[in-house]
């Protein structure tokens, strides 16, 4: 240690008294030469930082809310995604839960530009072997992501979402939603055995039409034909209906397809002969990958079928109906 940054006797007494827990009144002698060459050979210790915290760190996205979701428990399973996809999600905000507030419910449209806003708000999709967005989500695995996100929103038992349904024999019954009834569409297996795992499509191989890819919409596609009927009925034109049901199943990637790739289809369709047409329409048809309409519930000994639909409207999903566990 250099004469220039030893520390004076005072300074080690004090140093010895902190340490020692020794009174200040009665303080001993100090070797001065002793503990220079403590110093010298030990240095002055090391702060250990986990005595400043927890034993154990949290991972910051636990803090800022955001939950890993487990993609095998989307419709899809997850096999219209990249391999290593990571999608979290968080609790809805109330600025975004007010906005949810305003929807029409009478506009189809506006409900599905409603539950995109909650979607794109409170979720994050990414990718380490791919470009990914919340675009890309498969439209079928919108409303379980939904869900979920509700599920961390309101996690209290009395902002369940209930259903009321009536058995044949008149007893009335309010039957929770929930996952464990749901249904889903399957893939027959005429069109499933074109699954094509790199590309994360159906490669349909036809004997007169050549080969085309095939996939259930995503989101971003939906958005798309979603303008499209917008600006349709803005200007009074009619709406192609046949575009709208196939258009979103072969337009493979959202970020390539606009209104003018559709203008372009809609005209590529009108030279189509009527076997390649039906061919595209009926693979369309059977391609859901999603819930279907009703749940499976065992009421007593019964197997009953339940319409899944929301007592206080698609406003529910957010907008919680039971108000008895906050009234005194």
């Amino acid at each position: 240690m250099s004469e220039q940054n030893k520390p004076s006797e005072e300074e080690l007494s004090r140093m010895l008294d902190a340490r020692e827990g020794v009174n200040q009144t009665s303080k001993p002698t100090v070797d001065v030469e002793s503990v220079e060459a403590v110093i010298d050979e030990q240095g002055l210790g090391k702060v250990n930082m986990r005595d400043f915290g927890p034993t154990k760190a949290e991972k910051s996205d636990v803090y800022l809310g955001w939950h890993e979701l487990d993609i095998e428990t989307l419709p899809s399973k997850g096999r219209f995604y990249p391999d290593d996809i990571v999608v979290k999600i968080r609790p809805a905000k109330v600025a975004e839960i007010r906005h949810f507030s305003t929807m029409d419910e009478n506009n189809l449209l506006d409900i599905d530009d409603k539950l995109n806003a909650i979607v794109e708000s409170c979720t994050t999709v990414n990718s380490k072997t791919a470009r990914m967005s919340v675009k890309d989500i498969l439209e079928e695995d919108r409303f379980v992501l939904i869900l979920s996100i509700r599920d961390l929103t309101f996690p209290e038992p009395e902002a369940t979402l209930k259903v009321e349904h009536q058995t044949p024999d008149g007893k009335k019954h309010e039957v929770e939603i929930k996952r464990e009834y749901f249904q889903y569409f399957s893939i027959p297996s005429e069109i499933d055995k074109y699954y094509d795992n790199e590309r994360k499509g159906f490669l349909i191989k036809t004997r007169n039409h050549g080969e085309f890819m095939m996939k259930p919409p995503t989101v971003g596609t939906m958005q798309e034909i979603t303008k499209y009927i917008k600006e349709r009925r803005e200007k009074g034109l009619n709406i192609d209906q046949s575009l709208v049901q196939i258009a979103p199943y072969i337009a493979v990637d959202w970020r390539t397809f606009n209104q003018k790739r559709l203008f372009d289809l809609e005209i590529e369709m009108n030279g189509w002969d009527p076997k390649k047409y039906m061919l595209i329409y009926r693979i369309a048809e059977q391609l859901k990958v999603g819930l279907q309409p009703e749940m499976k519930v065992m009421l007593g000994d019964v197997e009953e079928t339940i319409p899944i639909n929301f007592r206080g409207g698609v406003k529910s999903l957010f907008i919680v109906q039971d108000l008895s566990g906050e009234l005194l």
